[in-house]
């Protein structure tokens, strides 16, 4: 099963699920995609046989709302470093700002943070930063489907960005604050969507502790992935590792994944290889 978690600002997204761990009293949780301490909001949370699937649910588009103050820059891009570069003395209309942001959409090559889980030969990159180790920021093809301007008054701005999975909001607003002539950071920000799973429809942990709060099948983050229905035989062929024939009437293309169901529900996913369906990822 899945959990829409709104997660509560100052603790980790690890921290997180263990505290849904702790208060549904479960043994096997996972997220799927890392929300830094400074963010709320929605963190999907995979629940014991889900957790096989965790990788999946990272691939979907994140949306978020994000709080940017101008004229400072700090060492982590956000309220939770320290200040490294000011400039107070800038000019940026609202027309200039709505013009820059809209530079930013579209596919690009975004440069990774200082302070990320990204790697550099096996070793975070927070751990390199964190003990003044110079390094190259290296480079991740992100898309920014579109940037909005929401609020603007002087020196905060509130924006809301839809884009990729692994697109970093940080570097964004960082790039933005260069491209205006002075500097940025963000100083609140929360994830409203992630996929389909909406902020509206998240609990938070005081919900969960009072048992407010509803579980969501694991299919639920896999709509993208066309789905198949199997005969008993096609299922049971699947269930031992085999492959089966691709319907006649479904044209996919090599590699492409797919949801399998039996009569019971849902099976996992396959694979389409040489025409033919194996196996990728079963729910037991």
């Amino acid at each position: 099963m899945l959990l829409n978690l709104n997660k509560p600002r100052g603790i980790t997204s690890q921290d997180a699920v263990t505290a849904v761990k702790r208060i549904l009293r479960i043994k096997k949780a996972g997220h799927t995609g890392t929300l830094d301490p400074i963010a709320t909001g929605v963190l999907v949370i995979c629940l014991e046989k889900s957790t096989r699937f965790a990788g999946y649910y990272s691939n979907l588009d994140k949306e978020y709302i994000i709080t940017m103050k101008l004229g400072e820059r700090t060492d982590t891009f956000d309220a939770e470093g320290k200040v490294i570069d000011r400039k107070e003395n800038f000019s940026v209309s609202e027309k200039i700002f709505v013009d820059t942001i809209k530079k930013f959409e579209g596919k690009q090559l975004q440069k990774v943070p200082y302070f990320s889980a990204a790697k550099r030969e096996g070793i975070p990159l927070y751990r390199l930063a964190r003990k003044g180790v110079e390094f190259e920021r290296p480079l991740k093809e992100v898309n920014i489907y579109n940037i909005e301007l929401l609020e603007f008054n002087l020196p905060l701005i509130k924006i809301r960005v839809s884009c990729s999975k692994g697109t970093y909001v940080r570097t964004l607003v960082d790039d933005i604050g260069l491209h205006l002539g002075t500097f940025a950071h963000i100083t609140d920000l929360v994830r409203t969507a992630v996929g389909f799973f909406r902020i509206e429809d998240s609990f938070g942990l005081e919900d969960l502790k009072a048992g407010r709060y509803k579980l969501l099948p694991p299919d639920s983050g896999l709509t993208e992935f066309p789905d198949i229905r199997l005969r008993e035989a096609q299922a049971d062929a699947i269930r031992h590792g085999m492959f089966i024939d691709l319907p006649s009437n479904i044209k996919l293309i090599e590699g492409n994944l797919v949801r399998l169901y039996d009569e019971k529900g849902f099976l996992g996913l396959g694979k389409v290889r040489a025409g033919r369906i194996k196996p990728e990822r079963l729910i037991s």
